[in-house]
């Protein structure tokens, strides 16, 4: 018998490493850090959703929906999808309810992608997209997004290395608008753009729109299932728990043609059964809130961004102002650190607001990142303000 031992961790496990922006969470509970790393509020869920889901626990309905979704909150979601996006879906053959956007997407390129295939995915990427692609057995091909050059401006990609990534090995491009980290917000023009690729080269385009509700400074989020061609290759990923407060409850959906949709409720029936049910139950309540719901909640992130980006400024960072979503990208004032992850950590450990180093969401190595880190503001005024005197230590006493 051989006394080498045979590893027992996949080839796939070994290419990715833990989820960066939930360790800065533990890291931020272990030193009393104000945390500013994982995208989650601190203040209340609507009132509605919450007595909803007391009075579904309250009726029983505590044991498993339908796999791919319980029919009334389908339901609810088709009207919702089709107010806010002008598009009618079917909700028995074109939607799948899963445990999270982060589910959806995962279960999404597990139905649609074989191994060999390709998946463009612009970089910064939110941390998920790459180890989703390669579980599923596809390689990564990225496309950069560069910074603002001017204040004002967006974060942009080059055309001509979008069209490069493309071949036959094709299968799919992620598309996630509004941007996490970056807040960038693709325009109408972009995804024209993206869009025509996606049908020359016979490729998905599957998009990430969890933030859908939250532009700011006359941003529109434009669905990208509404653009010409596009309706039959688009598999959108979206869900609740930005647009409602609920992270924890873990609701999010995919919505594509029933082919692709059939497929995907296979692979989601096999990875976890079902989305909580009471919570569905529950979340019914939230699909049938006013159009002044939508209108209030962008109004106060973007009051919250405004006054957060200014608290950071002073105290030294140089923000790129986002456009949708809730994150800030900045560049770290010099404090004698070169290195993001060292900054992060000197961050939470010695001033006591905890951030994610941008090198999280780009290749190793890249020499953007170092020079930045991203800041989420979904938090009450104090939590803000607290934050923001704690960075202004920085600048010395």
């Amino acid at each position: 018998m051989s006394s080498t031992r045979r590893s027992f961790i996949s080839k796939k496990a070994a290419q990715f490493s833990e989820s960066v922006i939930r360790e800065m969470t533990r890291l931020a509970q272990r030193h009393q850090a104000v945390n500013l790393a994982q995208g989650f509020p601190d203040f209340p869920a609507p009132t509605a959703l919450k007595e909803a889901a007391k009075r579904a626990i309250d009726g029983d309905k505590n044991q498993y929906a339908i796999t791919w979704g319980a029919k009334a909150f389908r339901d609810a979601l088709a009207k919702k999808h089709e107010r806010a996006s002008g598009i009618a879906i079917d909700p028995e053959r074109e939607l799948t309810v899963c445990c999270g956007s982060t589910e959806a997407m995962i279960s999404a390129l597990l139905a649609t992608v074989d191994p060999g295939e390709e998946v463009i995915v612009f970089e910064p990427w939110y941390e998920n997209y790459g180890p989703d692609a390669i579980l599923s057995g596809a390689t990564p091909v990225y496309v950069k997004l560069r910074p603002p050059a001017s204040p004002g401006a967006d974060w942009s990609y080059d055309s001509d290395e979008l069209r490069a990534a493309f071949s036959p090995r094709t299968k799919g491009i992620i598309v996630n608008t509004p941007h996490n980290p970056t807040g960038k917000v693709f325009t109408r023009a972009e995804l024209l753009e993206i869009g025509a690729l996606c049908q020359e080269f016979d490729a998905l385009l599957f998009t990430d729109e969890i933030y859908e509700h939250i532009v700011y400074d006359g941003a529109e989020h434009v669905y990208p299932m509404t653009l010409p061609g596009l309706r039959e290759r688009t598999v959108m990923i979206s869900g609740l728990s930005k647009t409602f407060s609920v992270t924890g409850w873990r609701i999010g959906y995919a919505i594509a043609p029933p082919d692709i949709t059939a497929a995907i409720r296979k692979v989601h029936d096999f990875l976890t059964v079902g989305a909580p049910a009471p919570l569905q139950e529950g979340a019914v309540a939230a699909l049938e809130l006013e159009q002044s719901y939508y209108d209030k909640l962008k109004t106060e992130y973007q009051r919250r961004r405004d006054l957060f980006l200014p608290l950071i400024m002073q105290a030294g960072f140089v923000p790129s102002a986002p456009r949708g979503a809730y994150y800030v990208m900045a560049e770290y004032p010099d404090v004698g650190i070169k290195d993001d992850v060292e900054f992060t950590r000197f961050l939470i450990e010695k001033i006591g607001v905890a951030v994610v180093p941008a090198s999280s969401f780009y290749r190793p190595g890249d020499a953007e990142a170092k020079r930045r880190i991203r800041f989420c503001y979904p938090k009450k005024d104090e939590t803000l303000l607290e934050a923001g005197r704690r960075l202004q230590t920085l600048r010395g006493p």
